[in-house]
């Protein structure tokens, strides 16, 4: 079967707000290079609440961040200070080390509003995994956009669909995102490995039944021929394996023993402040000792 597993996402509470956290999955820990998946929201606010993400670090990886509703402001501890908006994507290089905060700004806080994207995760490659630290900003008139089998097709990162996005990758890397109408159908692209995220709507791949909000990981090498069964909105993700890699908390490794390395460092304060959010930070989650 070209569907190999169908994964359901668990709700996870990050303080006012829940996701759904599709990836690492017990039995599927990656997608190609991508290791962490979360669905954030819809989830709508009234005046003078919203999202506060304190301080915390990452290492060996990239984060993704890419909005469908909604405003975040990114800080970090290089100094970067950016609002993402719908479309845009947001890549923040963690390499040897970064800690960042994610908030949202007092004139969006000060009204109702509603908050709904998407936060992915890849690791990199050994070679890059002690690189230093950047962040990228990409505003969504620059990400591609086409039609597929009459299917509208944005490529945020890789290539697909005869499109290529200008986002900086480190490996063979693939994010793209797929507006269907109830009774069009898509191909999926070429891919070493590719999994199938449901936003929202319906739709059928080689006779299975995918349901908004889970994840359809197909065999490797397949291709399947996905069909809305309902107005969908579908995001890809695949991409060559770079490998076994070791998470614990925000940070990933190809070794285990610089998890460790960082929780001390993060424990003892040795990671820079966010500029701009210095006072408050994430403390060590105590199962991490």
């Amino acid at each position: 079967m070209s569907v190999e597993r169908v994964i359901e996402p668990r709700l996870r509470d990050l303080g006012g707000f829940s996701v759904r956290r599709v990836l690492p999955f017990a039995k599927r820990r990656m997608v190609g290079p991508w290791i962490f998946f979360d669905h954030m929201g819809p989830t709508a606010f009234p005046a003078g609440q919203g999202i506060d993400v304190l301080p915390h670090p990452h290492i060996g990886l990239a984060t993704v961040t890419c909005l469908f509703e909604g405003e975040i402001l990114h800080r970090d501890s290089l100094g970067s200070q950016q609002l993402i908006r719908p479309g845009d994507i947001n890549l923040m290089l963690a390499g040897r080390g970064i800690a960042h905060s994610e908030r949202e700004a007092d004139a969006v806080r000060a009204r109702p509003h509603s908050l709904h994207g998407l936060q992915l995760w890849h690791a990199l490659p050994v070679a890059d995994e002690e690189t230093e630290p950047a962040f990228y900003h990409y505003p969504s008139v620059d990400l591609p956009k086409g039609r597929a089998n009459g299917v509208d097709i944005r490529v945020l990162i890789g290539s697909a669909y005869g499109l290529a996005s200008p986002v900086r990758t480190w490996s063979d890397t693939l994010y793209g995102e797929a507006r269907m109408q109830a009774g069009q159908s898509l191909p999926t692209p070429p891919a070493a490995e590719l999994a199938l995220y449901l936003v929202s709507g319906a739709a059928t791949m080689d006779g299975h039944r995918i349901a908004a909000q889970t994840m359809a990981v197909l065999a490797a090498n397949s291709r399947v021929m996905v069909r809305a069964t309902a107005d969908s909105h579908l995001i890809l993700i695949g991409g060559a394996p770079l490998g076994e890699r070791f998470m614990e908390w925000n940070f990933v490794s190809s070794r285990k023993q610089r998890l460790t390395q960082a929780s001390e460092d993060w424990r003892a304060g040795r990671f820079p402040k966010v500029v701009g959010d210095e006072e408050a930070f994430t403390p060590l989650p105590e199962s991490r000792g």
